[in-house]
Order: C-alpha cells, then sequence, then structure tokens
C-alpha cells in the first residue's frame, strides 16, 4: 500500500459548527468562484481586480487568487510543463473551494489554458457556484500589448511551453461570459461582471 493511500486511509473528515451558510448569513451575501481565463495579456488580472476593488468598497469579503502571485508561494515549485500547469490549477482549484466555504467571493486569475482542468475546477464548486469568464483577446493584440514582455521572449525561443505560441490554450467553448477586453474597457468589463452577479442572486439586487 502506498503512503498516499496510507493518509487517505487513516483521515476523516471533521463537519465544522460554522458553516458555509452560517457564514454568508454574516456576510449578507453569498460566496461564489469567479474564474478568470485568458491568454497572457488578455487582461484576467486587471480585471478580477478591478471587480474586487468594486465590490470591497462596497463591503463585500473578496480575495484574489493571482496566477504570478501564487507562483511565489503556493505553487513556487512548479514549472510550465503540461504536467506543472495541470498541478498548479488542482492546487488553485481546492484553495478556492476553501476560500468558497469560508463565504468569500474568490476572484482567480490564471491563463488556466486547458479545457479538463478548468472542468475539474468547476466539479469540485457546487452547482452554480463556479462562474467561468473568458477575458477573450486576440493573439496580436495580446502580443501587443506584450506587458511582461514574454510573448518577445517566447518568439525568441526564450521561453518553452508558452501559451498561444508554443503551448495551445483551449477557449471556453460555453462561459458564463465572454468579454472582449480588445473592444472593452475596464469600466465596462467590470459593469458586466457585477450584473452577472446580481442576476446570479450572489449579490442583491440593490448593490452599486
Amino acid at each position: 500500500m502506498s503512503q498516499q493511500t496510507d493518509k487517505s486511509s487513516n483521515t476523516v473528515w471533521h463537519c465544522a459548527t460554522v458553516t458555509r451558510q452560517r457564514r454568508e448569513q454574516k456576510n449578507a451575501h453569498k460566496s461564489v468562484v469567479l474564474w478568470f481565463t485568458g491568454l497572457s495579456g488578455s487582461g484576467k488580472s486587471t480585471l478580477a481586480h478591478a471587480v474586487e476593488e468594486q465590490l470591497f468598497q462596497s463591503g463585500f469579503n473578496t480575495f484574489v487568487l493571482d496566477g504570478d502571485n501564487v507562483r511565489h508561494g503556493l505553487c513556487s515549485d512548479l514549472g510550465f510543463s503540461d504536467k506543472d500547469r495541470k498541478e498548479n490549477i488542482r492546487r488553485i482549484s481546492e484553495t478556492a473551494k476553501l476560500l468558497l466555504e469560508a463565504g468569500v467571493i474568490t476572484l482567480t486569475a490564471f491563463i488556466s489554458p486547458f479545457k479538463a482542468e478548468r472542468a475539474i475546477a468547476r466539479s469540485l464548486m457546487p452547482h452554480g457556484d463556479f462562474i467561468e469568464i473568458h477575458c477573450y483577446c486576440p493573439l496580436e493584440i495580446c502580443e501587443q500589448r506584450d506587458v511582461k514582455g514574454l510573448y518577445k521572449k517566447a518568439r525568441l525561443g526564450e521561453i518553452k511551453d508558452f501559451t498561444g505560441i508554443s503551448s495551445p490554450y483551449e477557449a471556453p467553448e460555453n462561459p458564463d461570459l465572454k468579454i472582449d477586453t480588445s473592444l472593452l474597457s475596464v469600466e465596462q468589463s467590470v459593469h458586466l461582471v457585477t450584473s452577472l452577479l446580481r442576476d446570479r442572486n450572489i449579490l442583491p439586487p440593490n448593490a452599486f
């Protein structure tokens, strides 16, 4: 029997008395996971933080799991191979699930290029608690932006397994929300996200 199996067989789930429902009642809003996906340079982090800012200023409990920030700690041991990308998303998914139970509106900003891994992330959350937001932006515009200079390095072969250049991005076929960040301003994009949250009854109808 493997060590991992031994661990699993000797752990028992402890049911807390402070439940997600009680936390949501205290917070006066529901918790949810907003999963922003898209190419590098598509505006995922910018939009996620802008949405969080508006929610936070209105008194909602929020937290952003940002791709670069997470790789400084939780996923600092991972590279960018397909295997490591999958493990990166697995860890983020489990973290987001914990924050969901904590009653927090959680915003994740990751390329998360593979459909299968995003599907696994969705499957971890109760129905309706995972909202996939595709930050769509044509590759050529992402390359023009190239805020971090990564596309230039990828084109020169200095970065391997770079999404959109040497590694595939599998765009969502039926996201909960698709935002063309090459056409819409940050303010317009934020409005689309918060409107969806009101429509889903995650935020009260009089929010904002």
